[in-house]
């Protein structure tokens, strides 16, 4: 458990770090241009058949919905963590002293829920970038380890600072601490 507990504090920084990011960071990493329409997707969708490779700088529009879909069940698994009680009470999340002993059980099986959601949210992830490398002849695991791509035209991307990264990792981890102290100062 002292592993799970450990990995779970690691998950919360992370998940706080991309929330944080999502409003302050590089412009393909903010929610405001990342998340698209409905038209959009659909309009993407249809696209699929075509074995052409993908140009987007960033996330396609289903790709994003994909991320938007990982954030939520991960940020549920870490929430749902915090709260949850074992069956016979010995091992708890920082923050199950703040509901009933009944709470923290159904915070527990949510908690196990949502794992079997992450493992299909992984699993249709792997499957499109299967999909993308074997028949739109799009590379993606290439840029998802260094972070560069090539592409036809220039996408014109701008990055945020390293200083504002730097910013909001020690942000991030400053509340992760906070909340594994059970919101104690």
């Amino acid at each position: 458990m002292e592993w799970h507990r450990w990995a779970g504090y690691a998950v919360l920084g992370l998940i706080v770090f991309r929330l944080i990011w999502g409003v302050v960071g590089s412009a393909s990493a903010r929610f405001s241009g990342f998340v698209p329409s409905l038209a959009d997707t659909i309009a993407y969708a249809k696209t699929l058949p075509i074995r052409t490779r993908s140009e987007h700088a960033g996330h396609n529009p289903l790709g994003a919905w994909s991320v938007v879909a990982m954030l939520a069940a991960i940020s549920g698994q870490v929430i749902t963590g915090l709260f949850s009680v074992d069956i016979d009470g010995l091992e708890s999340g920082p923050l199950s002293d703040r509901v009933s002993f009944e709470i923290g059980r159904q915070f527990a099986e949510w908690h196990q829920w949502i794992f079997s959601v992450i493992q299909i949210l992984v699993l249709l992830h792997l499957a499109a970038v299967a999909f993308y490398l074997l028949y739109k002849r799009t590379n993606l695991i290439a840029p998802m380890l260094t972070g560069r791509r090539a592409f036809a035209s220039d996408p014109a991307l701008s990055f945020a600072p390293l200083w504002r990264a730097i910013l909001v990792a020690v942000f991030a981890a400053a509340i992760t601490w906070w909340v594994m102290g059970g919101l104690r100062l």
